[in-house]
């Protein structure tokens, strides 16, 4: 369903830097290749920005962000993803979420995420503070996650996952299990990447999580942000945002990005 065979492996797992243990249980090697995409491949929306359409076939996802070391928004990191789970053996199902970060209201289900084997929430391409590895899927379940704390909630079929920061409790997003499609994520992501009330249009977008902190770009602000201290924000000159690109964040942009004409 993924086309997992149309995917390069030996060229995906040299990018993410990983090396399967051929005696590690599937849990393991699922937690590693989580943690292995995360670490390499950033979350960011310079296509949008410049226009370029987001195609979200096997090999185009590959061409981008395996052959030319570029990150990619959700629909592209976990359709990539799950090509490379199909390839090992996992069940994956895609479904959808509505991003919350503290917000109510009727919000539409615009987030891609993947559920494996049934009993892991795995995501790759949520940018603002997700899952560095997969979280089980059951009520109440919590874990630590470097200094990272999540905590999954279960009402009436509708999962809340939540992140601890700043001394409470903040709502990522909520979804239901019902099962989505490569059809429905391009329909969506035709929206997202191409509506002028979008978040992602019209502005760069850049942003990387690890075990102590989260690292953001919008536009010229850098903002980096821990659990227990809050956010730091400086403005970037276009020089340093090119150097803060490359060195932080692995990307090496399309020149008319890498070149601002602001710097506020």
């Amino acid at each position: 369903m993924w086309n997992g065979e149309l995917l390069d492996l030996d060229a995906y797992l040299t990018r993410v830097g990983f090396r399967p243990d051929p005696d590690a249980d599937a849990i393991t090697t699922l937690r590693g290749l989580h943690r292995a995409h995360l670490r390499s491949i950033s979350f960011e929306n310079a296509d949008i920005v410049l226009g370029v359409p987001i195609t979200l076939d096997v090999p185009s996802l590959q061409e981008k962000m395996v052959r030319h070391r570029r990150g990619g928004y959700c629909y592209e990191q976990n359709l990539l993803f799950a090509a490379v789970l199909e390839r090992f053996g996992f069940e994956v199902t895609a479904l959808a979420a509505r991003v919350l970060l503290g917000r109510e209201g009727d919000l539409p289900r615009t987030h891609a995420l993947l559920r494996v084997d049934r009993k892991w929430l795995v995501d790759v391409g949520f940018g603002n503070g997700g899952l560095l590895t997969p979280l089980p899927l059951l009520q109440d379940a919590f874990e630590q996650q470097g200094d990272w704390a999540f905590r999954l909630d279960l009402d009436d079929a509708l999962w809340t996952l939540s992140s601890y920061q700043g001394g409470e409790w903040l709502a990522l997003y909520d979804f239901t299990e019902d099962p989505r499609t490569r059809a429905d994520f391009e329909i969506l992501s035709y929206y997202l990447s191409t509506h002028p009330s979008s978040a992602f249009v019209g502005r760069l977008l850049v942003q990387r999580t690890d075990e102590h902190a989260r690292y953001a770009i919008a536009d010229h602000r850098l903002t980096v942000a821990t659990p227990a201290e809050g956010s730091r924000k400086r403005v970037l000159t276009p020089e340093e945002r090119a150097t803060v690109l490359r060195d932080d964040f692995g990307l090496e942009l399309p020149a008319e990005v890498e070149r601002p004409t602001a710097t506020g």
